[in-house]
């Protein structure tokens, strides 16, 4: 993965404006109540003028009050204007929110199944750095908006009350905003290191609380709380020196909000011999410490705080979870027929796999040819590696040694769409989503035509549990479901997808025989090939070939042959079946096939004939 620096900036802007593009009916009122929101800066210092010039000083104290009374209502129209402009901005910073946390979530997943390491500090990320960016992002929009209408007004309003006085604050300004910007630089950097530096934390806190046993049980309790420590002293080392570099703010703010106003009174004379009354004065001077003063104060405070924060958690989410391109929209094309494509085989050579370097292998050097069109039956006792089979064949697990192509490639090397194009697997846990049933059972092929899924849903039987939520457009709620029944929702979802390769991992366990019986004959008639992890034997009965995991060797074929060669196979069958199974071979005759090495000793050999009969 490609991490940016800060000498290479991420596009914050962009990202921080789309969501006022993306809606420009509310911006649109946002504005016009961000103007009513203005008035009073605008407004303020024409009025005091007046106030002084027509009222008290020409011995109207009445008239006076008059004006400053209609200065008061400008501020409760302003205030009225900042209160209708607030929930505007809540429903711009809400979704923006909502798309983070699902970009941190895509880009984690992503990074997940591509096989990256799973990174601990995401969890800061997704909690911590997404609500600092929203509460962030929220202040910068109201503190950037209130600046930009509070000094527009104000230095309009001196414009037209006396044109004369902006030399004496225009340049104060300019010269202020301009060292708070070079300083902001400084400031982000400070802010990312105290960033980064609470994610460190977080990934160390988060590593020992999950080996606390394995610390506790090597005594190595004193090195652990070591390195923890020495990560929390550089948290507050970044922290305090950021905290140094706050106070320069206040020097931004007496240049930029201050000087104006130490200019002005020290101009005043020369202003009132140049013909500027007193009331343009203090109107001036209202505009100055009534406008300017409190907007710069609050934009040096929300960029030298929600802003910086805003930037700099804003920019290690994106460097840390880029998003990965967006899958190719469905083609509307009809299939392929087999000629135009390569066949869709599964190919196992010398797999071997293990959980941990020093765990045995649960499959070792297994050879396994499925061609396209088969339907097989993976049957063995408990934990002899079934699901690890179905894990490894749809690109979940990753052998240690070996090669797997499905289609022709390597189905951990896929993307995802590319994955989900070539196979669907159904595991035991059906995942259900909060959501529409439509939606649900669309998961795996948006496209699909309501006519479609109602037909794949008749045929792996769940049409009497979609009458009983309500038709196709009812809402699901998956705690409201049985096993069963989310079972059943995913098989459909299964049938329904356009993947010509189907795993079943123990996928109906939850059913009962007769529902698992026509689950499973619906998915050996659909076009595709069919591999079941076999929850009954039955399954296996079912399948027109069956492979055989018993721990010391693999045995596949048909199932005739399986029996023949399998005492296990027999075993089972005899046990869980009303056929009654064929006497035992003579030692030596056809039970132990001694052309065929053990599994966890040699090569297995467990390919089955080409056959879509």
């Amino acid at each position: 993965m490609n991490v940016r620096t800060p000498r290479d900036p991420l596009p914050l802007l962009p990202l921080l404006v789309a969501p006022l593009r993306a809606r420009p009916g509310l911006l649109l009122r946002l504005i016009l109540w961000s103007l009513v929101e203005a008035v009073p800066a605008l407004l303020a210092g024409h009025l005091v003028a007046r106030a002084v010039d027509h009222g008290f000083a020409a011995g109207h104290p009445l008239r006076g009050l008059g004006w400053l009374a209609l200065m008061g209502l400008g501020v409760f129209a302003g205030a009225w204007g900042t209160r209708q402009a607030y929930p505007l901005l809540a429903r711009v910073v809400e979704p923006f929110r909502d798309d983070l946390v699902r970009r941190v979530a895509a880009g984690a997943l992503h990074q997940a199944v591509a096989g990256h390491p799973v990174d601990a500090s995401g969890v800061s990320r997704l909690t911590l750095q997404v609500e600092m960016v929203r509460e962030a992002y929220a202040g910068v929009l109201m503190v950037v908006r209130g600046f930009l209408l509070t000094v527009g007004g104000a230095l309009l309003g001196m414009v037209f009350l006396a044109p004369s006085v902006l030399p004496l604050v225009l340049p104060p300004l300019l010269a202020g905003l301009g060292l708070f910007l070079a300083l902001l630089r400084r400031m982000a950097g400070a802010q990312r290191d105290v960033i980064v530096a609470d994610e460190r934390v977080a990934e160390a806190a988060g590593a020992a609380c999950a080996a606390a046993r394995d610390i506790t049980a090597c005594g190595a309790e004193d090195g652990v709380r070591d390195r923890l420590a020495e990560r929390i002293d550089a948290q507050a080392a970044a922290a305090r020196r950021l905290a140094v570099l706050m106070p320069a703010r206040v020097l931004c703010l007496a240049v930029a909000g201050w000087l104006p106003l130490l200019l002005l009174l020290v101009a005043a004379p020369g202003l009132r011999s140049g013909g500027l009354t007193t009331g343009a004065v203090l109107g001036a001077a209202t505009y100055v410490t009534g406008g300017l003063q409190p907007a710069v104060r609050s934009l040096i405070q929300g960029l030298g705080g929600s802003g910086l924060r805003l930037a700099v958690a804003l920019r290690r989410i994106l460097e840390a979870h880029p998003l990965p391109a967006p899958p190719p929209a469905p083609s509307t094309r009809p299939r392929a027929s087999a000629s135009a494509r390569p066949a869709h085989d599964v190919v196992l050579t010398a797999v071997t796999f293990a959980y941990g370097a020093h765990a045995a292998p649960v499959l070792r050097d297994l050879d396994l040819t499925v061609p396209e069109g088969a339907h097989l039956a993976v049957v063995g006792p408990s934990g002899i590696g079934k699901s690890t089979l179905a894990g490894l064949i749809c690109g979940t697990l990753r052998p240690d040694r070996g090669r797997i192509l499905v289609a022709g490639r390597p189905p951990a090397a896929l993307s995802p769409a590319d994955r989900s194009a070539v196979r669907v697997l159904v595991p035991q846990e059906a995942y259900v989503f909060s959501g529409g049933l439509m939606e649900n059972l669309c998961l795996l092929r948006p496209d699909a035509g309501e006519d479609e899924v109602t037909t794949a849903v008749a045929a792996v039987g769940a049409a009497p549990l979609v009458t009983r939520l309500g038709g196709l457009g009812a809402q699901v709620d998956p705690a409201a479901l049985s096993s069963g029944e989310r079972q059943q929702i995913a098989l459909a979802r299964a049938y329904l997808s356009p993947a010509p390769l189907v795993v079943l991992d123990e996928a109906t366990c939850h059913l009962d025989p007769a529902a698992e019986a026509r689950a499973e004959e619906a998915f050996a008639r659909r076009p595709g090939s069919l591999v079941v992890i076999a929850h009954r034997i039955s399954s296996a009965l079912r399948a027109r070939h069956v492979l055989v995991l018993d721990g010391d060797r693999a045995v596949g074929g048909a199932h005739h042959e399986v029996l023949r060669r399998s005492p296990l196979y027999r075993d089972l069958v005899g046990h869980w079946s009303d056929e009654a199974p064929p006497e035992a071979p003579p030692d030596g005759a056809a039970g132990d096939d001694p052309g065929a090495p053990a599994a966890r000793g040699g090569t297995v050999r467990a390919t089955l004939p080409r056959s879509r009969s």
